[in-house]
């Protein structure tokens, strides 16, 4: 009898006969989707949301994985959209800094908030239990929103009002109750400055999302990161107990396995190139959003790597991609009147991965570097 349901893809009685794909099939998906199979002509603010986020713990890495990713993306493309309020710098997915649209910062942060309500709890609960939470959100609001500041400053402002309590669980209070933008100058490509702070819903003229949606969430991480578990996209949000949710949308979804017999979820029409297609060297920022959005990596960084490229003070490095996979580590230096570009590959490369890498570093150094530096690249052996 025809019940009018819609089967799904994959029940857990036939997940077994799901298709497995090796590490180089995810490894290539991931590329494909995260456009560094090949640079794709896309407006900044597009690529942005299509990456749901950038991380963005420093200023400059969101400006290099714009530049490994777009056709002729300039700095001065990024600047000016956080300059307009079209993207900002917030505290976003595991708590950490993401640059994000304007849209994303007023449709995610709702949805992300108890991740920011845990890490809180976690750190500084201890610490201000007792006070009156709806007090200090409405007294840090107000600071923020008289005029953009620093932590610190938060701090020791609302410990004149508090003095018994410490400055810094204040100040974190502040910034996981009142979803805080950084303002510029911060954030923009050759300026420095401070990190100042003030209201989301102030300084982009509208208020958050009062309905978090998390099915659109899934189908956008699988979007730009599948396919993908459900241990994954709680590896790249920080939120918990997704699995509920991804079964409401078994339906829409197909099913693969991997190689350790995981299940993976993905959209149906989403992009699933050949193992074998052929990628490109990149260069990678600091923190580049690749690295840091499944729980199992394998799929872009071998484990041999990683504590060569995640430091122990949580410094994620910048780093090369050979044949799609991180084969080495990358600095730039800039000083009397060099541009230095050193390359600290991790395996032996062939003379061809060698030439293409001094080729894209070449363009990584006319992209970061003055003009008037002369550029120089090094390889470490």
């Amino acid at each position: 009898m025809d019940t009018g349901k819609k089967k799904p893809a994959h029940t857990a009685a036939n997940l077994e006969t799901a298709s497995v794909l090796g590490r180089r099939a995810l490894n290539r998906a991931l590329l494909e989707r995260q456009f560094l199979l090949r640079r794709v002509n896309l407006p900044a603010l597009e690529a942005i949301e299509h990456l749901v986020g950038l991380q963005a713990q420093a200023p400059n890495p969101p400006y290099y994985a714009l530049w490994t990713r777009l056709e002729e993306f300039r700095q001065e493309e990024l600047s000016q959209l956080i300059e307009e309020r079209k993207a900002v710098r917030i505290a976003m997915m595991r708590s950490t800094i993401y640059l994000v649209s304007a849209r994303d910062c007023l449709e995610m942060r709702p949805w992300i908030q108890g991740v920011h309500d845990r890490a809180f709890t976690g750190t500084y609960g201890k610490s201000l239990a007792g006070l009156d939470a709806q007090a200090l959100a409405a007294a840090g609001r107000a600071l923020v929103e008289a005029k953009p500041k620093t932590f610190s400053e938060i701090g020791k402002r609302l410990s004149e009002e508090w003095p018994d309590r410490d400055p810094d669980a204040l100040a974190a209070a502040i910034r996981t109750m009142v979803p805080l933008v950084q303002v510029p100058p911060r954030g923009l490509w050759g300026q420095s400055g401070q990190s100042l702070h003030t209201s989301s819903e102030l300084w982009l003229g509208s208020c958050l999302s009062s309905e978090p949606k998390p099915e659109i969430m899934i189908q956008r991480y699988l979007s730009a990161f599948g396919p993908a578990s459900v241990k994954d996209m709680q590896a790249w949000s920080g939120q918990t107990r997704l699995r509920e949710v991804f079964e409401k949308l078994r339906p829409d979804l197909i099913c693969f396995r991997d190689e350790q017999g995981n299940e993976l979820f993905d959209l149906p029409d989403a992009p699933r190139p050949d193992p074998a297609s052929a990628a490109q060297p990149r260069f990678l920022g600091e923190y580049d959003n690749i690295l840091l959005s499944h729980a199992d990596r394998t799929r872009i960084i071998d484990d041999t790597y990683r504590n060569r490229v995640f430091t122990k003070n949580g410094i994620i490095r910048s780093v090369i991609l050979v044949d799609g996979f991180v084969s080495g580590i990358w600095n730039l230096k800039r000083g009397s009147g060099t541009a230095t570009l050193t390359i600290e590959p991790f395996r032996s490369l062939t003379s061809q991965e060698q030439d293409e890498l001094a080729v894209e570093g070449a363009k990584l150094l006319k992209f970061a570097a003055a003009d008037d530096l002369t550029p120089d690249i090094q390889f470490l052996t």
